[in-house]
């Protein structure tokens, strides 16, 4: 069945599969819910660095519909200072040990490092949200596929401590496209299974306002892939960039784009706020649905 844009239910049949989870699309779009474990994130920072608050987050964006909860020790927002191994692992591994036996509750590890993700996947995660798979070590993939996990993989352009020092492409399309198709090689010589890997175009990761609106405008092209496609837009700077907003007034705006993404070819939402997503995007298919009567 050929991809139709506005048409989620036409996408090609496909599963992304790993460690404990499986989904198989097409269905209905998925909410991951963002738990950032750090004090410097960009928009919630220091919020849930106590492992009580941070499970009492979790629970409640499930309640509100997230199937997926992403735990990051690190912040990647432009300009962040990384962090050490070990502090990683002190921030990340107690909120995921104290996760895995939750009711409802798939765990991501959002980190760069390979021991991290390792260690995460022991205690109970079953995927790895990977912003650095733009590298040239197979460590991370390595690791991943021992674990059978799932693997998101997204496009970045340098680091976070450089991806915004002026990026350039000369078509951010292509480019994206050429990188998704390169790293299926390389994930696959590592071991990696097509089904385990979901793509991400990694708006605001090296990417200019303008490289960005082009990728949002432009998602249906990755569906050639026949692999899960990711977004996170939540309360990113382009919305700051493009309508003046600041970080607690960008709600609006991330709905639109999240609307705009599951009418063209995305399946999974990456955000902080779950419940205004998740009936957003409730509403829009069932528009979707009625349209095709």
């Amino acid at each position: 069945m050929a991809f139709e844009p506005g048409n989620p239910s036409a996408t090609p049949p496909m599963r992304w599969a790993g460690k404990g989870f499986g989904f198989d699309f097409p269905r209905p779009a998925m909410v991951m819910g963002v738990l950032n474990v750090t004090p410097d994130s960009f928009s919630d920072g220091g919020h849930f660095t106590d492992v009580s608050r941070a499970i009492e987050h979790s629970r409640q964006m499930v309640a509100d519909g997230a199937e997926i909860i992403d735990v990051g020790g690190e912040s990647t927002r432009p300009d962040a200072e990384p962090v050490s191994e070990a502090e990683e692992l002190r921030r990340v591994i107690p909120v995921i040990e104290a996760l895995r036996n939750e009711p409802g509750m798939l765990v991501s590890i959002d980190t760069q490092k390979p021991a991290v993700a390792a260690a995460a996947l022991a205690a109970g995660a079953v995927i790895v949200n990977d912003i650095a798979a733009n590298r040239d070590d197979p460590a991370m993939w390595e690791r991943v596929a021992e674990a059978g996990a799932g693997y998101l993989a997204m496009h970045m352009q340098g680091t976070p401590q450089s991806m915004q020092q002026g990026p350039q492409y000369g078509d951010v399309l292509a480019e994206v496209e050429a990188f998704f198709t390169e790293r299926m090689k390389r994930f696959r010589t590592a071991g990696i299974h097509d089904e385990q890997i979901a793509f991400d175009v990694g708006i605001g990761f090296g990417k200019t306002l303008d490289h960005n609106l082009t990728l949002l405008a432009g998602l249906k092209r990755f569906t050639k892939f026949k692999r899960p496609q990711v977004l996170g837009v939540s309360r990113k700077s382009l919305f700051g960039k493009l309508l003046g907003l600041e970080v607690d007034e960008r709600l609006a705006p991330g709905l639109a784009c999240a609307v705009w993404a599951i009418g063209n070819g995305v399946q999974l939402l990456r955000v902080h706020d779950v419940k205004p997503t998740v009936n957003a995007l409730r509403m829009a298919e069932a528009i979707f649905d009625r349209a095709r009567e």
